[in-house]
């Protein structure tokens, strides 16, 4: 069977994929592009899965492509290698469902340029894939720079028959702070891989492989300050975040998806892979700090988002809030902390997949994302409304779902930090503000679907079964997480 496993295929299948259907040999006809494109994310899919069944925790995959027998660069001891530990397994299983679904709720909303927007989605899926299976500085760099092509063009491009003139000023926007926090982290990159290579003489950029211990401890927090602050954009840190909030308001409902579901959650992993794994000791003296960035993103950005009125940027602002739990977990540096973070990476990951698929089904009915303009469409959606109950009460921490599980093993992590109070207050003030975001999300809720009947949306259909398929997809993992914990926490190690 192991044949069978390839990591190269895992990532690059897409992307092969992606330059087909762009090629003059591939049809123009719309439902030939979206039903071969939806094949391909659910092969991807059913492959991670087939990855699942075969993974083993004590042995990870590995794969490694040579170059007529040399490495990639090879005077500069940089590979074109790949590995799949636990928390690699988890996050590839999430990106190849979330692409998934995103594929199939983007038969609604995506009605024109159907070839170049399916190319760019499964370019973007390589991307992302390489992200989390690069075991090379240089390769996780190559992939998170190839990231912002596809992404540029999907929050930016024209694939709706209303035209959007912001949407482009939010592709650009989300361009610009990506790039200029990618040089700072390339920055931290080269002053690794060159300080590795004078204390050591081992010249390599594998993860496994750098040696940190003899770098000086000033270049070392230099070089930590660089990734988090790389890493914080994509998170998004506050006040690194200004970006987000608009170019999930402007971009095509799936591709909100991806951007909450998985591209906010590389941010953490970069901070994981780069800053708690390799730099862990001066990690430890910028984590209080961290801490309390992370309370500001939980605070600040859910009093934000109780004081917006379009339902995609109260879910916008939502995904800052639970990124900070995130980060928490990360700075609480223990390992409740780590299985608390890379859950609530899957369980919110989920949870923003399904809302922003709810404001866009609201929106292709209603015409309008104003909360103040909406209200009682639950009489005509009662499935949708079914379904969007379960997800906001997921979302704001009710026991039997996945969020409920991460949030008290965040809590619990940073109560017992040894980094000192500022965890330990971080906890004791975190707790108490979770709070808030049960009163945006329930407003979100009950403003968008109860309340009186709008006579204009006196006659909207519910939910088609593609829809009901990709939400109910979304409470049963939810549910799954929730009730079984054990199944993704066992692979965190």
């Amino acid at each position: 069977m192991d044949i069978l496993i390839s990591i190269p295929f895992l990532v690059f299948f897409p992307m092969l994929a992606s330059f087909f259907i762009m090629s003059p040999l591939f049809t123009n006809n719309e439902i030939s592009i979206r039903r071969f494109s939806k094949s391909i994310f659910g092969f991807i899919f059913l492959y991670t899965i087939f990855l699942l069944v075969m993974f083993d925790t004590a042995n990870p995959f590995i794969s490694k492509i040579s170059f007529f027998g040399l490495d990639w660069i090879q005077a500069l001891g940089v590979q074109f290698s790949f590995k799949i530990d636990g928390i690699g397994m988890i996050l590839v299983l999430l990106t190849s469902f979330i692409f998934f679904i995103s594929a199939i709720s983007s038969k609604m909303n995506i009605r024109k340029n159907h070839k170049f927007y399916y190319s760019m989605l499964l370019l973007l899926m390589s991307a992302i894939l390489g992200i989390f299976t690069a075991s090379d500085m240089f390769v996780f760099f190559m992939f998170w720079e190839l990231e912002l092509i596809p992404a540029y063009f999907l929050i930016g491009g024209d694939f709706s028959l209303e035209t959007n003139t912001e949407a482009k000023k939010s592709a650009i926007k989300f361009v610009l702070f990506t790039f200029l926090g990618s040089m700072v982290m390339l920055l931290g990159i080269l002053l690794l891989h060159y300080y590795s290579y004078m204390t050591s003489q081992t010249l390599t950029a594998n993860f496994s492989e750098i040696f940190t211990e003899r770098i000086p401890v000033i270049i070392k927090l230099i070089i930590s300050a660089c990734f988090i602050i790389g890493f914080g954009v994509k998170l998004p840190i506050i006040p690194l975040h200004t970006w987000l909030p608009d170019a999930h308001t402007n971009a095509p409902t799936p591709i909100s998806m991806v951007l909450a579901g998985i591209m906010l959650k590389t941010g953490a992993y970069g901070i994981f892979r780069f800053n708690y794994q390799i730099m862990n000791d001066v990690f430890q003296i910028f984590a209080p700090v961290l801490a309390i960035f992370a309370l500001v993103n939980i605070i600040y950005t859910a009093f934000v988002a109780y004081a917006q009125t379009d339902i995609k940027r109260i879910v916008a602002y939502s995904s800052i809030s639970n990124m900070g739990l995130i980060l928490l977990g990360l700075c609480a540096f223990n390992q409740i902390g780590l299985n608390a973070s890379v859950f609530h990476m899957t369980a919110h990951g989920l949870v923003t997949a399904g809302l922003f698929m709810i404001c866009g089904i609201v929106y292709l009915r209603c015409k309008t994302r104003d909360i103040n303009t909406l209200g009682g469409i639950a009489s005509n959606m009662p499935r949708l409304f079914g379904l969007a109950t379960l997800i906001v009460l997921a979302s704001i921490g009710v026991p039997a779902f996945a969020p409920f599980i991460s949030e008290v093993l965040t809590v619990i992590s940073a109560m017992f930090s040894n980094l000192g109070i500022v965890l330990k207050v971080s906890a004791i003030v975190a707790l108490p503000l979770l709070i808030i975001s049960s009163c945006y999300m329930l407003k979100f809720l009950h403003c968008g679907f109860m309340g009186e009947k709008q006579e204009a949306f006196a006659k909207i259909n519910d939910i088609t079964t593609h829809e009901f398929i990709v939400l109910a997809s979304v409470v049963a993992g939810l549910l799954l997480f929730g009730i079984f914990p054990s199944a993704l926490l066992g692979m965190i190690g």
